[in-house]
């Protein structure tokens, strides 16, 4: 277990040029949970403003709850946290508390995980969701230039049904600002939800699943072949079977990594059997990202530190933010953009 006080100390700062370079590098960020980007200051203020008790009462009282044991545990404080969010104004605070953090890491695009039947379940509306995290995302375009998108998903291990009351009320009341379509929780097996994925594709989601964090193989081919999975939310395990690499290799299916999530949730044992130096070998279209940053004590500017710890030099760096922009739902045009400006900033600093 990883002790709190470790787990929360700020990033080291890498050498030069290295720690310019991942400062300054544009970024995109495809896998990172809305509720999961919650600060401490803003979970113990939405805990105040609407008497959620229960819960830790100062910041180091939260930091020290982040100390997550197993992946279970990840999830049952992850639903407490979620409880705190009620009204439109508190979803509308999260959202631009996100882009503020997001846009001070030279990020220019995200695609947000909303866990949106955690909010159902409570009895807290789509339209009350949607409405506030719409108000953030405006603001963060007005403030920061910065786009966001948004992709509802619901908890596996709940069942179909948690799937089902998502999609409908994602089709009744999401904005055009949705792009995907996402199950998350426990690692349970995908293949129940084929169905519900292709009423998605239809209206034109795309579809976004975890798969393969810690649940094995099996669950990364039932995405693929059972939900037509376009991007596989983290996928390391993939790289036990040999032939699973050569299709992922083949048909160029992105795999959202996020180092310090798999340690956070023992889904490796340590930093260093983190696989994502031998993805990029094996010719994976690999991109990197957070995941749950505050709760893991991360953010993607780090998650660069960490692979550049991992030995992977700048060029490298750079190809994983191109891989994101790739990955991305983004128009051509923005792509090549942002493509251009990547490029710019690594022959600016290996010159």
């Amino acid at each position: 277990m990883v002790p709190s006080t470790e787990r929360h100390r700020p990033f080291a700062p890498l050498p030069e040029p290295a720690e310019a370079f991942v400062r300054e590098l544009p970024k995109v960020e495809l896998h990172v949970h809305l509720e999961g980007s919650m600060k401490p200051e803003t979970l113990l203020e939405l805990a105040r403003r609407n008497g959620v008790e229960g819960l830790p009462s100062s910041l180091d009282a939260v930091r020290d709850w982040y100390a997550f044991t197993d992946f279970p545990h990840f999830i049952d404080v992850y639903l407490a946290s979620v409880a705190t969010l009620l009204t439109e104004e508190d979803f509308a605070l999260l959202a631009g508390d996100v882009a503020d953090t997001l846009a001070a890491q030279n990020v220019r695009y995200a695609e947000v995980h909303v866990s949106l039947y955690a909010h159902l379940m409570r009895g807290v509306s789509a339209e009350t969701v949607f409405a506030g995290i719409e108000r953030g995302r405006a603001r963060a375009a007005r403030d920061h230039g910065i786009e966001l998108r948004w992709i509802p998903d619901f908890p596996g291990d709940f069942g179909v049904e948690s799937g089902e009351r998502t999609l409908e009320a994602t089709l009744a009341h999401g904005p055009d600002s949705v792009v995907g379509f996402g199950v998350g929780g426990m690692e349970v097996a995908r293949a129940p939800f084929a169905d519900l994925f292709a009423r998605a594709r239809k209206a034109g989601l795309h579809s976004l699943p975890h798969a393969g964090e810690v649940g094995g193989v099996q669950r990364v081919y039932e995405a693929l072949d059972g939900l037509a999975a376009e991007r596989i939310g983290h996928g390391i395990q993939a790289m036990a079977d040999p032939e699973l690499v050569a299709r992922l290799r083949d048909e160029r299916v992105p795999v959202d990594v996020s180092p310090t999530s798999n340690l956070r949730t023992r889904a490796i044992g340590a930093i260093g059997d983190h696989p994502l130096p031998r993805m990029l070998d094996a010719g994976l279209l690999t991109t990197l990202n957070s995941d749950d940053p505050t709760m893991f004590g991360t953010d993607l500017t780090g998650e660069y530190r960490t692979a550049h710890r991992l030995g992977l030099d700048l060029s490298t760096l750079a190809l994983l933010a191109r891989n994101g922009v790739d990955a991305s739902y983004l128009d051509d045009t923005r792509k090549s953009g942002l493509k251009a400006e990547i490029d710019e900033v690594l022959a600016r600093h290996t010159a």
